[in-house]
């Protein structure tokens, strides 16, 4: 979907429509919050997702903020992805906003099934869409992204060298900042450039597993079929703080946020019928630098309290000695909680202190129930 949130704003507020207008946050640059999405004359002064409003608002004065709705967006993404399946049933779920089709069983031809599918979507909610089609997944999504919004783009094997070679490494899904910076300091800039290196130089840059990713990737190889199970895999929360938290003046604040957002994952888990194994937080510093740490339980959980002590054994790994911006907690490796086997239940084993300051290798602990006064604003 072209621009997904804005898009739907803009059929609120038809008005808006031509200027640029960013989604994030409560829709006000002087508080806290990022950018979640902006209208393409947005992006034109180079507002983009997480961008903090308040950098947006300084580099264009006269962009509109919108705080975000997920309900509508909810709604929105449910008729789309309907509208999509009554023309080509076969679809794997990539998000709010985005599906792989398989288009292989269908008589008409790629322009054709095409364009009758962004008419489709646009009938039945008013919003555009970008197109790739492309003999497999990885083609596709670099392809829909090539002539947004409202293109379509279709991609052959042999088109690769000519369309797709040309274009930035990064381009290719999968190829992080990270990645893309050791590429960059090797010379390698373009996809083309990466697919002329020899798999043996990649594999001692980047290790053979990755190495022979690269270079399938490179060429347009992807063997991946479409997965047409909709089961979710991991629930998350994050929360941007008003004002930068200190890691010890503040210890209360983040002790407390990380414990409400181990809760509301928790909920999300037993809602769905889910249970993970593996838990993670996300911790943004005043700085923008962000830092993960993830643990793998032996068994797969939903219950809160388990995933906020393995929330806060994450937490101890990171050095905190700067301020907060964000913090985030995730639970990945989902599967249905029917299927599993029962969790073993929270037995007043050690949890973090709220008073305690935490840093690298070394961890302050009581028990969970008392660590329970903290979320009743105790001490």
């Amino acid at each position: 979907m072209d621009a997904f949130y804005a898009s739907v704003e803009l059929l609120r507020r038809p008005e808006l429509r031509g200027q640029p207008v960013a989604i994030g946050g409560h829709g006000d640059p002087t508080r806290r919050g990022v950018v979640t999405t902006a209208t393409y004359e947005a992006r034109s002064f180079g507002i983009h997702s997480g961008m903090a409003l308040s950098v947006a608002a300084r580099r264009c004065p006269q962009c509109v903020f919108l705080p975000v709705d997920f309900t509508q967006y909810r709604h929105y993404s449910k008729r789309f992805k309907q509208a999509i399946a009554a023309l080509a049933p076969q679809i794997e779920d990539r998000g709010i906003d985005e599906v792989y089709i398989d288009l292989t069983p269908l008589a008409q031809d790629s322009r054709t099934l095409a364009e009758s599918l962004q008419a489709t979507v646009l009938q039945a909610t008013g919003l555009s869409c970008s197109l790739g089609v492309a003999p497999n997944k990885l083609l596709a999504k670099i392809a829909s992204d090539l002539h947004k919004p409202r293109g379509i783009t279709i991609v052959g094997q042999a088109d690769v060298p000519a369309l797709i070679w040309p274009l930035a490494a990064r381009r290719i899904p999968g190829i992080g900042p990270k990645a893309d910076a050791r590429l960059q300091a090797l010379g390698v800039s373009t996809i083309g450039d990466l697919a002329a290196r020899e798999p043996h130089w990649l594999a001692q840059q980047f290790g053979t597993r990755y190495a022979a990713w690269l270079h399938r990737a490179a060429h347009g190889l992807d063997e991946r079929p479409l997965d047409l199970d909709p089961e979710p895999r991991s629930r998350s929360r994050e929360t941007t703080f008003e004002r930068d938290l200190h890691p010890r003046r503040d210890w209360q604040a983040l002790a407390g946020t990380l414990a409400d957002l181990s809760r509301q994952v928790g909920a999300d888990l037993l809602r769905g019928g889910h249970r993970g194994r593996t838990v993670g937080i996300k911790l943004r510093f005043a700085d923008f630098r962000t830092v993960t740490r993830v643990r793998t339980l032996p068994v797969p959980i939903d219950d809160p309290a388990l995933i906020r002590r393995a929330a806060f054994e994450c937490l101890a790994r990171v050095e905190l000695t700067r301020p907060i911006r964000l913090v985030g907690v995730k639970v990945e490796e989902l599967a249905p909680r029917a299927a599993l086997a029962a969790p073993p239940a929270p037995t007043g084993g050690a949890a973090p202190d709220a008073t305690a300051h935490h840093t690298a290798g070394a961890r302050a602990a009581r028990t969970l129930p008392l660590f329970d006064d903290l979320e009743r604003g105790g001490r």
